[in-house]
């Protein structure tokens, strides 16, 4: 089995693109934790069920610091290990290296009997040869990582060396790095380790700050996701006929959407929201299990995954026949005229808040003109008020990037309450959602939600929609969905 096989490629790839901004990401890395070990792993295969994994994606973190995207290395992880002021990598404080589980050869028995690692199964991936010139970054396998990342543990007082790890990633790396903090601990019995924890929360809140100014490399990737989702929205108009005919019409929009997705990207940024009529008032409407009428409006949300693991996020409201109700179209107009408002102070050195506040003013003033605020639209929007939430209860904005809900980790300060910056990448998604059980409005407004949602490039001269191309005015959509249909 092991025999008679053409030789493996060892033809040396080109440096990527990226290699060079991931090295600048470490060195950004390495600038906040001098002295320590950074041990930042990739994360294992997940089991689906029994002996079937999900397609492997790794660690947001691990991703940016490396630069490697799609599927090639399940159970890698990245260390950076301490070394003397500003001798290791590009004048930092650390020397990386890549440890990962080479492909089981040709020349190997798990060539053909290890479904997880052997070509036979899973087909050819770089070596770490191949890795280690793509990448810029040096490489070793991954039976060298134990050592690697638990020599000289111990506490900084007596010459030890301490980690900072990314937990929750890999339970097994979670393990060995307690196991080595324990053993090397001058009480063990009695060591904090909630507030190593603690400490170990400070790195994944340093990679996640890291992000909220995208590069000119991750901004172009980010462009590529949106090209990609655009095309999908279109996929969905062009499938809306045969998704009014069947019976789980959601599902007809959502796999429209999931095959360009997986044709242009690598996958789904996330599960993809197709909610038809009433549907659309639940925020996180995700079965796609309901009926797409002729009559209603169909909410998407939804983002393509490029091959880097930039993922867009756009929604639109669409009316399934091709044209707004005159209810329809006052609902969306305040929704627009809410995401306009939001454009308008997206500026660098206004507040990330601003955003939200900017279109919760628009909607609140157009609910309080409908009726429907049981109080004036300046109560409503004051602290103790905040009554029109019952119909918009999210934020406006997210930033946007490896994660869908990118920078989650960052701390307040440089993110809710933060300065919008340059190089920003984020959403801007107001929306109104009136729900059939909602006995506090008229009739005629029930079962509408309607979402805006855009992706934003924050530069010196304001935002830039990077969505543009995707309609967003009702007479806009309602000309291109006639367009595609033909």
């Amino acid at each position: 089995m092991a025999s008679s096989w053409a030789p493996v490629s060892t033809e040396t790839p080109a440096r990527a693109d990226v290699a060079d901004h991931a090295a600048r990401r470490r060195r950004a890395i390495s600038e906040q934790f001098k002295t320590e070990r950074l041990v930042l792993p990739a994360g294992p295969l997940k089991v689906r069920s029994n002996d079937c994994d999900y397609r492997f994606r790794p660690h947001s973190a691990f991703a940016h610091l490396t630069g490697l995207g799609v599927d090639h290395e399940p159970d890698a992880v990245l260390v950076l290990d301490p070394v003397a002021e500003g001798k290791g990598d590009d004048g930092g404080h650390h020397r990386a290296t890549l440890y990962f589980r080479p492909m089981a050869g040709r020349d190997t028995k798990e060539f053909y009997a290890d479904s997880r690692s052997g070509e036979f199964w899973i087909g050819t991936r770089p070596s770490l040869a191949q890795f280690q010139a793509q990448l810029g970054l040096p490489t070793a396998d991954i039976s060298d990582l134990e050592v690697a990342i638990t020599k000289n543990v111990g506490e900084p007082a007596v010459g030890g060396t301490s980690i900072r790890l990314m937990r929750k990633v890999d339970e097994n790396i979670d393990a060995l790095v307690d196991t080595a903090r324990y053993n090397t601990a001058k009480d063990p019995d009695n060591m904090d380790f909630g507030a190593l924890d603690e400490l170990d929360a400070k790195l994944a809140e340093a990679a996640s700050e890291l992000r909220l100014v995208k590069d000119a490399w991750e901004i172009e990737q980010m462009k590529v996701a949106v090209a990609a989702t655009i095309a999908g929205f279109e996929d969905i108009v062009k499938a809306l006929p045969r998704a009014v005919a069947h019976k789980r019409g959601e599902r007809v929009v959502e796999g429209a959407f999931f095959a360009r997705a997986r044709e242009d990207g690598n996958e789904l940024g996330y599960d993809t929201i197709a909610a038809g009529g009433n549907n659309a008032t639940v925020l996180h409407w995700n079965r796609n299990t309901g009926t797409v009428n002729e009559g209603q409006m169909i909410l998407v949300d939804a983002g393509v995954e490029a091959e880097s693991l930039y993922t867009a996020d756009i929604t639109r409201t669409l009316p399934v026949n091709g044209n707004y109700s005159e209810m329809q179209r006052k609902i969306y107009q305040a929704v627009l005229d809410a995401a306009d408002a939001a454009f308008a102070v997206a500026v660098p050195g206004r507040k990330f808040r601003d955003v939200h506040n900017a279109a919760m003013e628009v909607l609140a003033d157009r609910l309080a003109a409908w009726g429907l605020l049981p109080v004036t639209a300046e109560v409503a929007l004051s602290a103790e008020g905040q009554q029109h939430r019952r119909w918009m209860p999210h934020g406006t904005s997210h930033h946007l990037g490896l994660d869908v809900h990118d920078c989650a980790q960052a701390r307040a300060e440089l993110y809710l309450d933060g300065v919008i910056t340059e190089g920003m990448v984020f959403t801007i998604e107001p929306g109104l959602y009136f729900k059939d059980e909602d006995l506090a409005i008229p009739a005629e407004y029930r079962g509408n939600g309607v979402r805006i949602e855009d992706d934003i490039l924050i530069t010196a001269n304001g935002p830039v929609n990077l969505s543009a191309a995707l309609p967003r005015t009702p007479d806009d959509v309602e000309a291109w969905m006639a367009r595609l249909s033909g």
